[in-house]
């Protein structure tokens, strides 16, 4: 009795391993291939069935050279020579791109199968040339408009077509045209002072300066003489004549005040009593100085939580945030990625005198991929370094820095997982030669963990937003909704 529980017990954890197995790879947005030791596909996922357009009943249990020429087929060199390949740019078919990741499967030393992970890019790459030509046509374009006239749009050195960085942009032109005083809240290299340099140049004050002062770049012992000025004599070393500060410097104008979180507590409140009286007084000076001067400011750190800890004056915060323009990071519009690549690679070309380099697919979707804490100040030093190593005029992987590389290899099997209620897969095909194939591909997946039974639909929704970089149709189908089911859903949950 005791040998029929046990023998029961291991039929039902091998049979769930298979259950878990299955549900993981049908539920991947890639291709999955699975071939025996005689490249006969024993497994063929719904995802490589919309990509080939190959039905799963057409291909399981045949030679797969019978679809594809064998020369096309990477997947043979992990089958015969027990190579494994990553992101390795492969066209199987004249019209269809891939990344494919492939490797052996071995129960100790022999190799009983393979295994290939295919993304589909044939979108990205047809969508790279096309914007490759185009980038350079328009480049073409404003230099000879930039002969007769330059560009009058103060918003137009910003760049991006996305929803988010759109969005921001329509804010700051709505609060350029009042003198309402204006707090930048976004992180390091999103192009704050970009966006304060165009409020001022399209607000009534753009005949008058533009000066920006970083709050966290100027001793704490300088920076009231800095903003305020100093009489003559005021001190050692001062200039007999004095010196204006940038505050009465911008007067008329904007004074743009970049990391306003970084300023000590003692001099926060000169400059709240600056600001509500629109007076001050120099370093050693005894006469007030009178200024008319618009006050932006910008921050990538949390104000309201400096405040609650007492590191930041709370009339202080208020007196600044009239208005508060916030600008998305690199990661929530990545869709403007491949844009800015392309606009970056025309001017490095233009400054080291070269031609404009060709990006391959897999350096494009890496570069969508990775994170960019930096953001596009990163983003533009990336590309100067790699319009520096390329070679040939073409941009390879292995020349991407090695942050980039080191995020791709820990995160390229992390996929959404599909929605509840989707069909379930029917079984696994036919173990490879005989074998468990849960028992012998388990350990290759072991970063997997099964979707939660608990997860709610509004984190599926955010889940598929972010993983077709917020194109709400893309997401839309991965979900398995309608586009109007997704929108209603989105408005529900107040995404």
């Amino acid at each position: 009795m005791p040998a029929q529980r046990l023998l029961a017990a291991y039929i039902s954890i091998s049979a769930n391993q298979d259950i878990l197995l299955r549900t993981l790879l049908d539920t991947l947005s890639e291709a999955i291939t699975i071939v025996d030791t005689d490249n006969i596909v024993r497994y063929w996922n719904p995802a490589a069935e919309k990509i080939y357009e190959i039905d799963r009943s057409q291909v399981v249990g045949t030679r797969l050279d019978e679809h594809f020429a064998s020369e096309s087929i990477r997947l043979l060199d992990a089958l015969t020579q027990g190579e494994s390949v990553y992101r390795v740019y492969h066209v199987p078919r004249p019209d269809r791109h891939v990344l494919i990741n492939a490797a052996p499967i071995r129960k100790e030393a022999e190799i009983i199968g393979a295994i290939s992970i295919e993304q589909d890019i044939t979108e990205l790459v047809r969508l790279n040339d096309e914007l490759a030509h185009t980038t350079a046509h328009l480049h073409n374009l404003q230099q000879e408009m930039s002969r007769f006239h330059p560009a009058d749009d103060p918003f137009f050195p910003i760049k991006g077509h996305s929803s988010q960085i759109q969005s921001a942009i329509q804010s700051a032109r709505k609060v350029a045209q009042t003198d309402a005083t204006v707090l930048i809240d976004g992180e390091s290299g999103v192009g704050k002072e970009l966006f304060a340099q165009a409020i001022h140049q399209a607000s009534r004050r753009r005949d008058q300066p533009f000066i920006a002062i970083n709050c966290g770049a100027i001793p704490a012992a300088l920076f009231e003489s800095e903003l305020f000025g100093y009489q003559g004599g005021a001190f050692t070393g001062a200039e007999k004549k004095g010196k204006p500060g940038k505050l009465e410097l911008a007067h008329g104008g904007t004074l743009f005040l970049d990391e306003i979180g970084e300023l000590p507590l003692e001099l926060q409140v000169k400059l709240l009593r600056a600001l509500q009286e629109r007076q001050f007084y120099r370093v050693g000076g005894t006469e007030p100085i009178t200024v008319n001067t618009r006050i932006i400011s910008a921050t990538n750190r949390n104000l309201e939580q400096m405040v609650a800890e007492g590191l930041f004056r709370e009339d202080l915060y208020y007196r600044l945030n009239v208005f508060t323009l916030e600008i998305p990071p690199l990661r929530m519009r990545r869709e403007d990625i491949p844009e800015l690549v392309h606009i970056f690679l025309q001017e490095y070309a233009i400054a080291h005198e070269h031609p404009v380099p060709r990006i391959t697919p897999e350096v494009m979707q890496a570069l969508i991929d990775y994170s960019w804490p930096g953001n596009i100040r990163q983003l533009r030093n990336v590309i100067e370094r790699l319009s520096i190593l390329q070679e040939g005029g073409l941009i390879r992987y292995e020349q991407l820095p090695s942050a980039i590389k080191q995020q791709q290899e820990t995160s390229y099997l992390h996929a959404p997982y599909a929605p509840s209620g989707e069909a379930a897969a029917p079984p696994l095909a036919a173990g490879v030669r005989g074998h468990s194939f849960a028992a012998q591909a388990a350990p290759a997946f072991a970063g997997f963990a099964p979707p939660a039974r608990e997860e709610s639909e509004r984190e599926r929704i955010l889940a598929a937003l972010e993983r077709t970089y917020g194109n709400r149709k893309a997401a839309a189908e991965l979900l398995g909704y309608s586009r109007g089911t997704l929108y209603n859903k989105m408005k529900k949950y107040g995404i």
